[in-house]
């Protein structure tokens, strides 16, 4: 009975390592994407204004939602992280 008892809490030790883990992973992969994406975009843009200074308006709101919709993203993934680890 007493081996039993040990094996169950072992499993359920294992089970909220398992829920760390999981959340760790899920938070690490989801904000490495957006964080290369940002990165990536706002090289690119850097770049092209300065090749031609005068576009800088016309690639300033696109650069934004863009920025918007990538950080977007790695929010959906802090969520994604939250519930594994809380539920």
């Amino acid at each position: 009975m007493e081996e039993a008892r040990v094996l169950t809490e072992t499993i359920s030790v294992g089970g909220e390592a398992a829920k760390y883990i999981g959340a760790a992973v899920a938070i690490g992969i989801g904000a490495l994407g957006p964080g290369l994406a940002m990165g990536f975009m706002f090289s690119k843009m850097f770049e092209a204004i300065g090749r031609n200074p005068e576009a800088a308006p016309k690639l300033q709101l696109p650069m934004f939602l863009g920025v918007a919709f990538t950080e977007a993203i790695a929010i959906y993934a802090l969520v994604v992280a939250l519930i594994i680890l809380f539920k």
